[in-house]
């Protein structure tokens, strides 16, 4: 049930812990995601920036999941594999693209989440969010950047066994609104978003009202 924390640096193949470095990442794609982007626009604008901003919402949404699912004692809190919740497939773009590939095969898919691969293998991981902020804070040539030569954020990985519970709260320490889900051989498996938990936050309390 390990959890794993990459810091922030360059897309380079060692960015996974050391058990998984040297596996290979096989064909990802992607199935659905939550909320598609507006795909009438092919370039930032402010009105996308701020859309992007607004999702910090989701990330106060799991704060109140972690505050529900934490005021349990240890021992009444019920055992949730992350496999169960997580969305079990990704895109994928190698490190060498660039911002404005990264930006339209979001778009293109409706999807707000990307894994960055180096020499085939998982380097990092990014959001629409963190894409945005950074393009924002750049001159208008930066949608040209390739990847190779910008500071990835950090990302989490788990094991799809790992307790959703406890992903949940460090996803919290440490501002994250996603955490990559590794398999036993190193290849992504699935991706779990603050919007994974709103769900089983909002699920959660229909049941409760049912009762």
């Amino acid at each position: 049930m390990a959890i794993f924390v990459s810091e922030p640096g360059r897309p380079v193949g060692t960015r996974l812990p050391e058990i998984f470095r040297g596996r290979r990442v096989g064909d990802v794609t992607e199935m659905t995601e939550s909320h598609a982007i507006n795909t009438r626009h092919s370039e930032v604008t402010d009105a996308e920036f701020q859309q992007a901003q607004y999702a910090s919402g989701l990330h106060r949404a799991m704060e109140e999941y972690g505050s529900a699912a934490y005021d349990e004692p240890r021992q009444q809190r019920s055992y949730l594999p992350v496999a169960t919740i997580c969305t079990p497939a990704l895109y994928s773009l190698p490190a060498s693209a660039t911002l404005s590939e990264a930006l339209t095969m979001m778009d293109d898919n409706g999807i707000h989440h990307l894994v960055i691969t180096a020499q085939d293998n998982v380097a990092g991981l990014i959001d629409l969010r963190w894409l945005l902020a950074w393009l924002h804070e750049h001159n208008a040539n930066a949608m040209s950047h390739s990847m190779v030569h910008i500071e990835l954020p950090a990302f989490l990985t788990a094991s799809p066994e790992t307790d959703a519970h406890q992903l949940a709260r460090l996803m919290l320490a440490h501002q994250l609104n996603a955490a990559l889900v590794v398999d036993k051989n190193g290849a992504p498996a699935g991706i779990v978003t603050s919007t994974d938990y709103l769900k089983l936050y909002a699920s959660a309390g229909r049941q409760e009202g049912t009762v």
